[in-house]
């Protein structure tokens, strides 16, 4: 009989947890025609188990994360690996579209290992020691979206799509074992009710920070949503890319978070929060400016187009952490609803930038209606920053980033 938690969990189990969480949304996609065929259904049908898939985790943060201020977070992570194993399971043996389509939508359940790890983080720490952990986090959420597409694509070769499900459970069941043992509680002050958590939230959506913060990350993923919807046109249509070196060339943006989330863990506990957000923004605007320049200046080049779109998710990586720490350490008792409701705004957000860029890009302006919209999108993370930056100067003109500086947030509402 496993032993039930009883202290926090160590970092690997985070960083496990969270990169299931991250690598379940995509890493069957190259199997999706393979279940389009024997299901014998159209393939804009099947692609539901993405994007519909999407839409349900981000209904699912607005509602788990509060209920783990209100329960605790071991019980929410824990009840998600749960529906998620067993969602797997349904998936594997699923005989009809249909049916399939309904767990994969169950299977969104395990972003609670996403959005409850980033809260249990800064149960465990104050805000500059989180935005390093989460620092090193978000190297797992960079790694487990390049190898889980290449991970389901061995499977399916060798065993058949369904592999890919008894993958996600199996890998589900071990990591539940893990959490049992390893997650103790971490909300050491959970809501007596839902009713008195309710009066609170007045607290948490009027502050002038959450937003700064929250649109922060919105508008720096923004970036990269548009950059996953008009890449593909603009370097098959301006250089003639194979799918195989797109693929890889695509890779540069994920490389790049790597890196600056590596350099966020690193850095993160030696400077303030808004100022580790402002230099990421600053690396990802220079660099696509640099690349609209160079573009304009008939340096038609594929490094140039990528070498841009890499400071993208350099500056992402930076930006990342420290904005997620932010908005959850404003109103502590409530970092769960924080994290749930960024992380929705977030997916909504993206999906919104997504939906933009293809209805602006055309064969006839190449290139420039990509690198203007990530631009204008880094642009307004980089303002939302800045908004953050003049709040904490107006309202402790003393002491400027004395919240980000001591983890101890003034009243801003």
């Amino acid at each position: 009989m496993l032993n039930s938690a009883t202290t926090p969990p160590r970092l690997i189990t985070l960083i496990l947890l969270s990169g299931l969480s991250v690598v379940t949304l995509n890493m069957f996609v190259a199997s999706l025609a393979n279940i389009a065929a024997e299901f014998q259904a159209d393939y804009a049908l099947v692609n539901l188990s993405i994007a519909g898939y999407a839409g349900m985790t981000a209904v699912l943060q607005l509602i788990m994360g509060p209920v783990s201020d209100r329960f605790g977070r071991r019980p929410v992570i824990l009840a998600g690996l749960v529906i998620f194993v067993l969602a797997s399971l349904g998936c594997m043996l699923a005989s009809d579209i249909w049916t399939f389509l309904f767990f994969r939508l169950l299977q969104g359940a395990i972003v609670s290992g996403w959005v409850i790890s980033n809260a249990v983080v800064r149960d465990m720490v104050p805000a500059q020691d989180a935005a390093s952990l989460l620092g090193y986090l978000a190297m797992a959420w960079s790694v487990a979206p390049m190898l889980g597409p290449m991970f389901g694509g061995i499977l399916d070769d060798l065993f058949g799509w369904r592999a890919s499900f008894v993958a996600f459970a199996g890998v589900g069941a071990a990591i539940f074992c893990l959490c049992w043992i390893d997650l103790g509680e971490t909300n050491k002050t959970p809501s007596a009710t839902f009713a008195e958590q309710f009066r609170s939230y007045p607290e948490l959506v009027q502050s002038r920070r959450f937003w700064g913060y929250a649109l922060c990350m919105a508008f720096s993923v923004g970036a990269f949503y548009v950059f996953m919807s008009g890449v593909p046109l603009v370097a098959t249509t301006m250089f003639g890319l194979s799918s195989a070196t797109l693929g890889f060339y695509m890779g540069t943006i994920t490389a790049g978070f790597f890196l600056g989330s590596f350099l966020s863990g690193r850095y993160s506990r030696r400077y303030p929060l808004t100022t580790m957000i402002i230099a990421g923004r600053i690396v990802a605007c220079t660099g696509l400016v640099v690349g609209l320049v160079l573009f304009l200046s008939g340096v038609v080049h594929v490094l140039t187009l990528f070498g841009a779109c890499m400071c993208v998710g350099i500056g992402n990586g930076l930006t990342m952490p420290s904005s997620n720490s932010g908005v959850m350490s404003l109103r502590p008792r409530l970092a769960g609803s924080a994290a749930g409701l960024s992380g929705a705004l977030t997916v909504g957000g993206g999906a919104v930038m997504s939906s933009m860029t293809g209805a602006l890009m055309s064969e006839e302006y190449g290139v420039y209606p990509l690198l203007s919209m990530m631009l204008f999108s880094s642009l307004m993370g980089f303002a939302a920053a800045l908004y953050v930056r003049r709040v904490d100067r107006i309202e402790a003109p003393e002491s400027p980033n004395c919240f980000t500086r001591l983890g101890a947030p003034p009243n801003d509402t």
